[in-house]
């Protein structure tokens, strides 16, 4: 099968050479669909020093349907459902923009970057959005929050983050403007 063969070479080349402060593995080594990936926050932005898990499912009819990319640490970010889902709003992964020649390191690379460079002009989340281009001072307080609560000590990929654990004081309004059209 060519797709198997596909996702071979680019485990392959993602695990040896990943984007920079990425490891990638798989969930189980006998399912090279899921992957697991451990993003280290950026340096110099609101997410450094924290570590963020990402899995990437591929569907059985990769590379013509793109993969699936969703954090499992929850984040603050305008374009990352504020939830457990974790679900991406990265323009590459739209059904109507995916490419079958793009390849996995260019998909992580860009989620990488996502966190770099927010696109607050294609959110999921609005309020996050809006507070980004408002606010930039207390969009870096909320997300610098976020890395403290849920992004320090080893990557859980297995359990999704517990809502409301701790307070909750980052509830209101968690969910305004997610929808789900990534």
């Amino acid at each position: 099968m060519a797709s198997q063969k596909r996702m071979a070479r680019e485990l392959a080349q993602c695990t040896a050479t990943p984007p920079d402060g990425m490891t990638v593995a798989l969930a189980n080594d006998s399912d090279i669909h899921n992957w697991h990936i451990t993003l280290d926050g950026p340096a110099g932005t609101a997410y450094a020093g924290g570590k963020f898990g990402i899995i990437l499912r591929l569907p059985d009819d990769y590379p013509f349907k793109p993969p699936v990319v969703t954090f499992a640490t929850r984040i603050y970010h305008p374009n990352v459902t504020n939830d457990n889902a974790g679900s991406i709003c990265l323009g590459m992964l739209k059904p109507d923009a995916w490419k079958p020649a793009t390849k996995l390191f260019a998909v992580l690379a860009a989620v990488r970057q996502l966190l770099e460079e927010p696109q607050p002009d294609d959110p999921l989340e609005t309020r996050i959005a809006d507070e980004y281009r408002q606010d930039r001072k207390e969009f870096e307080k909320n997300a610098r929050a976020y890395v403290l609560r849920y992004a320090k000590g080893p990557v859980k990929f297995d359990a999704a983050p517990a809502a409301g654990a701790g307070g909750g004081k980052e509830s209101s309004g968690a969910s305004g403007g997610a929808s789900g059209s990534s």
